[in-house]
């Protein structure tokens, strides 16, 4: 899998990615992340890259000229699939079936925004889809998209030490997480459940069931018509 992001903040997604087990699927060839800088596709001598919106308005609004020339620039090694995702609050919510639907990508493309957004004409141009993760505003699409690129990578075979270590997460079956414990068994007063130390493989399992179906009617309840 090959991430492209195109960005004014090349460095943020470099840092922000740069760690744990991204940064070691990095390493090893898995993954592969891209961060094309908008900013050295301006033609402005300054390399502005925003202008004032036409009709009027407050904020500023990203050109659709540097945005084209950055993708012209990769788009001869994209696969014929690949997909160009703008991270917009206007865009489908992300969840884990989107994450699945992506993993089996080769390659995707992520823009991030700015300011008031971009220009319409690049969204009709390039983008094949836009993409939020929740009903807020964020200054740029750079976390957004870091969100989207850890959460699509874990899915990727060998990206994770154990091929199974993602499946039973929260969202994986449309069900929270059931609660974990670790060492010491007693912790300011709070035992670990007894099951847990039982040993019985079966009741485990069962208490996980329980314990999953029960936080989700509590805290997720609209998760649970998705089943």
């Amino acid at each position: 899998m090959k991430f492209y992001i195109m960005t004014l903040f090349p460095e943020m997604i470099e840092a922000g990615m740069n760690h744990s087990i991204i940064k070691r699927a990095c390493d090893e060839g898995i993954i592969e992340i891209e961060a094309i800088n908008i900013r050295d596709f301006s033609k402005d001598k300054h390399k502005r890259v925003d202008d004032y919106p036409y009709g009027g308005g407050v904020g500023m609004v990203m050109q659709a000229q540097p945005i084209y020339d950055a993708y012209m620039s990769i788009k001869e090694r994209l696969s014929k699939d690949c997909p160009v995702i703008y991270m917009s609050p206007q865009g489908k919510t992300f969840d884990q079936q989107k994450a699945e639907e992506l993993s089996h990508l080769d390659d995707m493309v992520i823009l991030c925004g700015h300011y008031e957004g971009v220009d319409e004409r690049i969204i009709e141009e390039i983008v094949t889809e836009e993409i939020s993760i929740g009903d807020f505003v964020l200054t740029g699409g750079e976390l957004p998209a870091m969100a989207i690129m850890d959460a699509v990578s874990r899915l990727i075979p060998g990206v994770l030490n154990k091929e199974e270590s993602h499946m039973e997460e929260s969202f994986s079956d449309a069900l929270l997480e059931y609660p974990q414990y670790t060492r010491p068994p007693e912790f300011m007063g709070r035992r670990v459940p007894d099951i847990l130390l039982s040993g019985h493989h079966g009741n485990i399992e069962k208490w996980r069931r329980e314990q999953s179906l029960e936080r989700t009617a509590a805290r997720r309840p609209e998760l649970l018509k998705k089943r």
